[in-house]
């Protein structure tokens, strides 16, 4: 059986329980914006499009290839959605926090790193968990243990 791909713009539908139902869009890959939408049945793939974009995470590719995450529809990306996705970095030892963007990183200050999602790579199981503990109004493992630490520390720029 060959492995499902999904292109740049498509929709995902995402089972989060029986019958319930929460919405993605493909980016560039590995990474994909995440609806503020859960619904019961299918949305259309332009009221999706004019819903808010709660968080973008990398994701496993396996999310699709798997046919774990069904495509449901495609759009061209707006301009929005194109731009690089900004992350952070934080060195397990050293604490101090780098910005990264498209492959590169810098040194950043603890203000340029607040509001940005870690760089790394979700499962698509802890997606899930984090898309069903948001509708839920409660906080999620996975997201809390990826924070910014509070002991975070400027990097030294590269002389």
């Amino acid at each position: 059986m060959a492995k499902k791909q999904a292109l740049t713009g498509d929709f995902v539908e995402i089972k989060l329980k029986e019958g319930v139902y929460c919405f993605a869009r493909v980016l560039r890959e590995p990474y994909f914006a995440f609806y503020d939408a859960c619904s019961e049945d299918t949305q259309e793939v332009e009221e999706l499009a004019a819903r808010t974009v709660m968080f973008k995470l990398a994701v496993m590719n396996r999310a699709i290839a798997s046919g774990r995450w069904r495509v449901i529809g495609h759009l061209p990306l707006e301009e929005e959605l194109r731009l690089p996705i900004k992350t952070f970095k934080q060195d397990a030892i050293s604490r101090k926090l780098y910005v990264y963007v498209d492959g590169q990183e810098r040194p950043a200050t603890r203000e340029e790193c607040e509001g940005l999602e870690r760089a790394a790579v979700w499962d698509p199981e802890h997606v899930e968990d984090r898309l069903r503990d948001h509708f839920a109004g409660v906080p999620n493992k996975w997201a809390e243990s990826l924070k910014l630490k509070a002991d975070a520390k400027v990097a030294p720029t590269p002389q």
